[in-house]
């Protein structure tokens, strides 16, 4: 399965829209979409339906760095925790 990357560009805020099974192999097409935007980012991963431990630490890269995660679903939330855990 592919993933899909939709972008749009409001006044304030730069949503990214991301669908599919999002494994490490898409972080170089995900990091260009996030690095492109000129405004405040949300990355919406409501139709994400797998990641695995690169996505989790790139994640909360992005949280930490001040973009906002929308819709991202409990048990990639719990990971990130753990993940966060594990790097001190």
């Amino acid at each position: 399965m592919t993933i899909r990357i939709e972008r749009e560009t409001h006044r304030l805020k730069t949503m990214i829209r991301v669908s599919g099974r999002l494994q490490s192999k898409h972080l170089d097409e995900l990091k260009t979409q996030l690095e492109g935007a000129q405004r405040r980012i949300a990355l919406d991963l409501n139709g994400v339906t797998l990641v695995d431990v690169e996505i989790v630490r790139f994640l909360n890269a992005c949280e930490k760095g001040g973009v906002e995660l929308l819709n991202c679903w409990p048990y990639i939330q719990e990971w990130m925790i753990r993940e966060k855990g594990r790097e001190g």
